[in-house]
């Protein structure tokens, strides 16, 4: 039975969502939980639920990380909700992790206590979002605010084995996120991501342009984590206000709510294809183990279906499928040193 450590203390709805979240996966799927944090506040909300035992525990710890903490502080105090979740991955005692408390924490804590893979020079966060012909993946989705040409396409082979196991496509399209759509578009690291790219065993596209992300031309986005965090929240943004504008305009209508009524069951698929919750959480690729950074707004639906994504990527070992598929940089690594030696001498 898979075990996936929750960082019950983190959110800024915890630990009510994170528990109820938990409660609710183990009702439908062969795991365990163990919620890591105040053993005491974790009881007043398990208490009126049905006692499951061997499928959810208790780890206590009475500190937490703040959602406003900076990296650095948190990082060290070693006896944190969110960083015992982590070491029980490090200890071999849970499979995955998740937490939706601080994700800079989040990131820096999976990244030094798992450690990251072999030919990753930085894990990156990979989410993913809804699109006119079904999810596809963005990474980095804000982990790495500059990158170089090497780190874009060390993002595209974690995309593309991320895609394969979640999916299980055969061939996902991979694309780089610029300005146009020709090679020479974009700045400097992207046009040599994409002649880096070019060379590669990968299902590479080329360039794709922000208008055209969520019409499902690619499966996979590449950028750097500056403007996929930027992508993000404003695909999140703008979906909030696109219901919230039908919504008005149909009040606004005489027959509005006669209309409303008819295209009651429509309105509810769509707001269910751009719910964030749906997806649960972000991965973070490129580490030695699986960890989920969630929404700090998740509600108990989104950590469920995170636990869910969590224990379906460390049955499948998604780390090591991204660790396979990575080796094939170590030639475009040794190609770059080439070049480099090549021009220094």
């Amino acid at each position: 039975m898979l075990k996936i450590a929750v960082d019950a203390m983190g959110g800024d709805f915890a630990p009510e969502v994170n528990i109820l979240g938990a409660y609710e996966s183990v009702l439908d799927n062969e795991i365990e939980v163990i919620l890591v944090g105040n053993e005491e506040k974790i009881r007043e909300f398990l208490q009126e639920k049905k006692v499951l035992k061997g499928k959810i525990s208790i780890l206590h710890t009475e500190d937490q990380i703040l959602m406003d903490e900076s990296v650095s502080s948190a990082i060290r105090r070693k006896n944190t909700s969110m960083r015992k979740a982590i070491e029980l991955v490090k200890a071999g005692k849970a499979d995955a992790v998740l937490s939706a408390g601080n994700s800079g924490a989040m990131m820096a804590l999976s990244f030094l206590l798992l450690g990251k893979l072999p030919n990753v020079d930085r894990p990156a966060i990979a989410t993913v979002m809804p699109c006119l012909k079904g999810p596809f993946i963005l990474l980095d989705a804000g982990a790495n605010v500059d990158c170089k040409a090497e780190h874009l396409v060390q993002f595209a082979f974690m995309g593309d084995a991320y895609h394969k196991a979640l999916f299980n496509s055969t061939s996902p399209r991979i694309a780089l996120l610029s300005i146009g759509e020709e090679g020479s578009k974009g700045n400097e690291a992207t046009k040599e991501a994409f002649k880096l790219l070019q060379d590669t065993n990968l299902n590479f596209i080329g360039n794709i342009e922000g208008k055209d992300v969520f019409f499902g031309s690619a499966d996979v986005v590449v950028c750097d984590g500056f403007v996929g965090n930027i992508v993000l929240k404003v695909g999140e943004g703008l979906a909030e206000a696109l219901m919230k504008m039908l919504k008005r305009e149909i009040a606004d209508l005489i027959t509005g709510k006669i209309g409303y009524m008819m295209i009651k069951p429509a309105i509810k698929s769509f707001r269910k294809k751009i719910d964030y919750s749906e997806y649960g959480g972000a991965l973070l690729l490129g580490i030695k183990g699986t960890s989920l950074i969630c929404h700090g707004r998740s509600s108990a639906k989104a950590i469920k279906n995170a636990i869910r994504v969590a224990s379906e990527m460390a049955k499948k070992e998604i780390y090591r499928r991204i660790s396979e598929s990575l080796k094939s940089t170590e030639d475009i690594n040794e190609g770059k040193d080439t070049v480099n030696r090549f021009l220094c001498s």
